[in-house]
């Protein structure tokens, strides 16, 4: 997929590309802004249809938000008001989202459906959600501690290990607090973006969530917004004007090993904290392409996942990358790191392992493109996708191994 050049005289909003998990736009030209409902249904269905017709739906959507601009500002209050609807289909669900909590897993998606299951992801089940946007990412730091993001700015949280959730926070306060602080700030070109964003409406995703504990958590998402919070999500502040991103590129994966903070998103887009979150400086890693997912095993260990199948690693917190061999050229969409080594999934469905000596080789196949991966409390790994939760088999590819 061809790379697009920031226009800074176009603002925030020129060319753009989001990431295959946020469920907002698949890897095409995007000329011009969807509002976030209008993208989703979009990504649901052209999934299911040949490029072509992929790009022909993609076209007509264009079409009709340029048309109803008004239409992004009139849905989003609805799905923050609407509880998530209950169905029995939940488990079929798009689910972007998939996180261990203790011995639970728990899944988020479209439409505010929330799965949870407590066999290892043999049986679902779904919980109420106080709102029905598409929800794009979870995170639990202990077995009870967790939250979700989503479209229009939501942040949701749990103390119950997923059986119940709250709003923190939507888009409209996040507006509020960004406009706030650009007010405040003596930066002109920040405070004209606030000002965009307060006449766009509340229909930005989040993207990306990390919480180091119970109480501190940071969150980005589309075109650069970024906030933290130091007491579990009650109250929040935004990080947009501490942040080397002052073209407003997506954020894509935050993490976080000791006092080294990354954060990876659209166009090469990283950016790094060797305090924990005081300081920022924006690294070139010798790749324009997205990069979509981060894993650090040891502090100054950082592996960082893309387009393409691009896969990169720095062993110095950052200061140089080297890119990995990978013989599936299918953009990374996920990473995980645990007793099997490290893993990267791709939208292909491809589940693929990392050796020793830098290679990335086969390891198992989902049959469906995943967004997300966990590795259950028996051991077995778990995928999310277009299609609902996949228990994966890796006994097979082990034997054939």
């Amino acid at each position: 997929m061809k790379q697009h050049t920031p226009n800074r005289s176009a603002g925030l909003f020129s060319t753009r590309t989001y990431h295959p998990r946020s469920a907002v736009m698949s890897e095409f030209f995007r000329p011009a802004r969807l509002n976030s409902n209008q993208a989703a249904q979009a990504s649901r269905v052209s999934w299911a249809l040949p490029t072509s017709m992929r790009n022909t739906l993609m076209s007509a959507c264009l079409a009709l938000s340029l048309l109803s601009p008004s239409l992004a500002q009139a849905t989003t209050p609805t799905v923050l008001q609407q509880p998530a609807r209950m169905t029995p289909i939940a488990q079929h669900a798009v689910l972007l989202g998939l996180a261990e909590a203790g011995k639970r897993l728990v899944a988020v998606g479209e439409r505010g459906v929330i799965l949870l299951s407590d066999d290892n992801g043999d049986n679902w089940r779904q919980v109420s959600v106080p709102v029905s946007v598409t929800l794009t990412d979870v995170q639990f730091v202990d077995d009870q501690y967790g939250w979700a993001i989503g479209h229009a700015g939501v942040v949701l949280a749990t103390q119950d290990g997923g059986e119940s959730w709250k709003l923190k926070l939507d888009g409209n306060e996040a507006i509020e607090i960004e406009l706030n602080a650009a007010q405040r700030s003596d930066d002109e070109q920040r405070l004209s973006n606030a000002e965009l964003l307060a006449q766009d409406g509340p229909d930005k995703p989040f993207l990306s969530l990390h919480f180091s504990d119970r109480q501190h958590g940071i969150i980005g998402g589309a075109y650069g917004l970024a906030f933290r919070t130091s007491d579990g999500g009650e109250t929040w502040s935004s990080m947009i004007g501490d942040l080397p991103n002052d073209w407003g590129a997506h954020i894509y994966a935050i993490t976080q090993n000791g006092d080294s903070l990354y954060l990876a998103g659209e166009q090469g887009l990283f950016i790094r904290s060797l305090d924990g979150g005081k300081h920022f400086d924006k690294i070139d890693v010798g790749y324009p392409g997205s990069l979509f997912t981060l894993l650090t095993p040891s502090p100054a260990e950082v592996l960082v996942g893309g387009l393409r199948g691009t896969v990169l690693e720095s062993r110095d917190t950052g200061y140089t990358f080297e890119p990995l061999s990978n013989p599936i050229p299918v953009s990374i969409n996920a990473a995980l790191d645990g007793d099997g080594g490290y893993l990267f999934a791709n939208q292909g469905g491809h589940i693929l392992r990392l050796l020793d000596d830098g290679r990335l080789i086969p390891f198992a196949d989902a049959h469906q493109p995943l967004t997300d991966l966990v590795r259950a409390a028996n051991g077995k790994l778990v995928g999310i996708g277009f299609n609902g939760p996949n228990v994966l088999d890796t006994q097979r590819k082990a034997a054939a191994e």
